[in-house]
């Protein structure tokens, strides 16, 4: 599985968004300049993100986009399917199965898998809001330091 140049710069641009106080209006041309990235390019994502309700676009001279919702209420999955269209392709699912040739579908034992596979992305994805991608790691709270008197009570534990 591989997500687009189209998904990794809408992903910088929403980031950048959801760092600036809520509910800021973002110009293109800013998003553009302080992540270096083509004009036309970010126009058309930002078009998708619209589409998917992630993103509210705000007309005249003062325009621009918003989020559409709080960072915390807005989540990976739904960037991605409004980017990509889905995140994980099963592409034996039965809505697609008419149109790819494959003689080992009555017998294949892998279709279950591709299933498992997307549900699992989905939840997953379900799970990491846009505001805790503005985290340095990713994940819901803000990387914890720990004390040298703590690392040594973890590896305790292991």
């Amino acid at each position: 599985m591989r997500f687009t140049t189209k998904t990794e710069y809408g992903l910088v641009c929403l980031v950048y968004m959801a760092k600036q106080p809520y509910p800021q209006v973002i110009t293109v041309n800013e998003l553009v300049k302080s992540e270096q990235m083509s004009l036309p390019y970010i126009e058309k994502i930002f078009q998708q993100l619209r589409s998917g309700d992630i993103v509210a676009a705000h007309h005249g001279k003062e325009g621009g986009y918003s989020l559409s919702r709080h960072p915390s209420k807005i989540n990976l999955k739904e960037i991605v399917e409004a980017l990509e269209g889905q995140t994980f392709d099963v592409f034996c699912a039965p809505d697609l199965r008419s149109e790819i040739v494959c003689t080992h579908f009555p017998a294949c034992g892998v279709g279950p898998i591709w299933k498992k596979t997307k549900d699992l992305l989905d939840n997953f994805y379900s799970s990491i809001s846009l505001e805790s991608l503005t985290h340095q790691n990713g994940l819901e709270e803000p990387p914890v330091k720990v004390s040298e008197a703590g690392a040594k009570a973890d590896e305790k534990q292991w």
